[in-house]
């Protein structure tokens, strides 16, 4: 237990959870977009559930996460999956009957979470991992932290988008950017991206109007 008393352990504890803090803002979008179709008490089940099988898949992640980003055209295709969720997200405007949605709901969430959560934290975690240095009771102590903060932000995101129906659509734009973000920084086009920098926003901002055009063309009519 003398890490208890080691400054440098305090010090890297407060680093990953502050990173986190600072990363977690678009897993908390995606969180909550995933579950904000659910009824309430479906919603509270689908960020607890959704939040901590994320954080344990993060810890598990970190481990490997440097030499999957070497691997070639992993990052397209991790890319491509989150553009496909985005706009999944977004024309998933359901009819409202909450009471017709059951575990099969909660699941798709969950399901849904934990799939772009992985694609997004690819980066993430390497910077989690050299706060914690190799120390794995750092790492673990620092993501559990973070737990109630990514539940807190994603309730907080459900609540707003419930009242500004346009925090969705901008949502869906944020996953969208991630995702072309991700799709240009693959190995397999570093050689390119090295000789034309802009190509990383210009991939940002086709994957996120690729999500709003094709997410609000595919949306569901709400019911009159």
């Amino acid at each position: 237990m003398e890490w208890l008393h080691s400054a440098d352990f305090w010090i890297g504890l407060f680093k990953i959870v502050w990173i986190n803090i600072i990363l977690s803002g678009d897993n908390a979008v995606v969180i909550a977009l995933a579950a904000r179709s659910l009824p309430p008490e479906q919603q509270k089940k689908a960020i607890l559930f959704g939040s901590g099988a994320a954080v344990v898949l993060r810890i598990a992640l970190t481990v490997v996460a440097a030499k999957l980003l070497e691997l070639s055209f992993l990052q397209i295709v991790g890319g491509l999956l989150l553009l496909w969720i985005g706009v999944q997200l977004l024309s998933d405007e359901e009819e409202g009957d909450h009471e017709a949605k059951g575990s099969s709901g909660l699941m798709a969430a969950v399901r849904t979470i934990l799939i772009a959560d992985l694609v997004m934290s690819l980066d993430n975690v390497i910077a989690v991992a050299a706060a914690a240095k190799g120390d794995m009771v750092l790492l673990i102590l620092g993501l559990a932290i973070s737990i109630p903060m990514v539940i807190f932000g994603s309730t907080l995101m459900i609540k707003l988008m419930d009242r500004f129906p346009i925090i969705i659509l901008l949502g869906a734009a944020l996953i969208g950017w991630v995702g072309g973000e991700t799709v240009v920084s693959d190995v397999a086009l570093k050689v390119v991206a090295a000789d034309y920098p802009w190509l990383h926003y210009a991939g940002a901002v086709a994957g996120a109007a690729l999500v709003i055009g094709l997410g609000k063309k595919l949306q569901k009519p709400r019911p009159q």
